[in-house]
């Protein structure tokens, strides 16, 4: 008889961590949450999926991994489930007409939206295919990355600049809460293992550049020979869990141990860092305080222990130095600012990089963005007051002993501005306005219905052709 299967993954049973925030120091439920997304699936073509796919990566674990965008879905449907789903970024992939990528920034649920295209971009598989040692695949991922922004502001830009003192601050703090705030007295140092630079590109003529760099971080351990360093790995590998038997260096060869850390009979071929060949990493050395169980001595071994520490002249044999390097891990982009608006990508234009107005200009915009705001007040106003009317119709209904229909007035009140997306109209059968709900009531009132019933009971296919676009 087979053995019963248990779930391991994700029930009773599993080797699940008691508490998240145990891992990494930021499982906290107000952390920022994004959602990467395709506008116009089907049309953007394989390499800008995968380059959101690769942004997506970098963007865990506070992201949606496993989203999938439909060709019918607008950016009213995401918007929609901002709110739900706790989502505070949105960041939109397009490609436009003439072929140039475009990214969206967008902060949920009022904005901004800063508007970016993406001149030039490597995936990451670009990138490891340039790599002789490249890293990734490991826990880097189970953490945020550890956000590091540079000449986002000028001490020379005011409000009169080509790019405004305000905006530069703007930006700045939109990328900022991308990801949760580090505190350095809590956060462990093991957490941070990835490494996401945005550097701003220096510029007189009004542009706004950013290149986006992805890295993970590593370190080891500096000052012993290369021979030592590799029996210090295999003496881990062989305590892990995950043993393997290749990670030993072979001996078979050698009459003794100390052939192989001198390097031969007459140790011409012992290695230190200066002689291996690696690149020396003097100036990216730190000294971490390892952290090792304490045991507890009987009281002899304790006052000949501390005897001993009395003679020493301070000193932690603890503290081991560690050069710190960065690998690659990709995606890399160079985004170039060209609009920033208010809302979700639609709005007030707060800053255009080709287009400028007037004061005469700013100021009847601004007439025309205020009467609009007073027209959709007044109708949010009018819908509220048609649903309380049918409310009380309905329980006067109830009262009198009439049998009240399903309430579907909810449905009246625009509360997620629908007029602030230009929506052509259709629904997700193709079919413009109502036009779906008048197919099925005239079917109802035909009968067509009671027809297709028989045929479900019977096993049948229906009859009913599929709605084309």
């Amino acid at each position: 008889m087979a053995k019963k299967r248990s779930k391991k993954r994700t029930h009773a049973g599993a080797n699940n961590p008691a508490n998240a925030a145990a891992i990494n120091g930021h499982a906290n439920s107000k952390d920022p949450k994004s959602m990467v997304i395709r506008i116009g699936a089907g049309e953007v073509g394989s390499s800008i999926s995968q380059l959101a796919a690769d942004v997506r990566r970098v963007m865990e674990p506070g992201t949606a991994t496993r989203l999938k965008e439909r060709k019918g879905n607008r950016l009213r449907d995401y918007v929609t489930m901002c709110g739900p789903l706790g989502v505070t970024h949105l960041l939109l992939f397009s490609r436009s007409e003439s072929g140039n990528t475009n990214l969206r920034l967008a902060v949920a649920p009022r904005g901004p939206t800063f508007h970016f295209r993406v001149e030039k971009y490597s995936l990451t598989k670009d990138v490891r295919r340039a790599q002789r040692h490249p890293k990734g695949g490991g826990k880097e991922y189970i953490t945020p990355p550890l956000l590091v922004m540079n000449n986002f502001s000028s001490p020379s830009a005011d409000a009169n600049s080509k790019v405004p003192r305000h905006l530069e601050s703007l930006t700045t703090t939109a990328f900022q809460s991308l990801f949760p705030p580090i505190n350095p007295q809590t956060t462990p140092l093991k957490s941070i293992r990835r490494v996401l630079l945005l550097n701003r590109e220096q510029s007189d003529d009004g542009t706004f550049i950013v290149n986006f760099r992805h890295y993970a971080i590593t370190t080891k351990s500096v000052g012993l020979s290369k021979p030592l360093r590799r029996l210090n790995a295999a003496e881990k590998m062989l305590k892990s869990k995950k043993g393997k038997k290749g990670g030993l260096p072979n001996l078979g060869k050698l009459k003794d141990i100390s052939e192989f850390m001198i390097g031969g009979e007459d140790g011409e071929g012992y290695m230190t860092d200066g002689t291996s060949g690696s690149e020396p990493d003097t100036d990216a050395e730190v000294e971490v305080l390892e952290e090792t169980a304490k045991r507890v001595h009987s009281g002899k071994l304790r006052a000949a222990k501390q005897d001993s520490d009395e003679d020493e002249e301070g000193g932690n044999d603890n503290v081991e130095r560690r050069a710190v390097k960065l690998i690659e891990l990709g995606p890399r982009m160079r985004l170039r600012m060209s609009k920033v608006e208010e809302g979700i990508c639609s709005g007030k234009v707060m800053w255009h990089e080709y287009v400028h107005k007037s004061k005469e200009e700013i100021r009847e915009l601004e007439k025309r963005w205020e009467q609009r705001k007073k027209e959709k007040e007044a109708r949010k106003k009018e819908q509220k007051e048609n649903v309380e009317k049918k409310r009380k119709a309905k329980a006067g209904n109830k009262k009198g002993g009439a049998e009240g229909e399903a309430d579907d007035d909810e449905m009246d009140v625009d509360e997620y501005d629908s007029d602030l997306y230009d929506d052509d109209g259709f629904d997700s059968e193709g079919l413009e306005g109502d036009a779906e709900g008048e197919v099925n009531a005239r079917m109802e009132e035909d009968g067509g219905w009671e027809d297709e019933e028989d045929e479900i009971a019977q096993g049948k296919p229906s009859k009913r052709k599929s709605l084309k676009r």
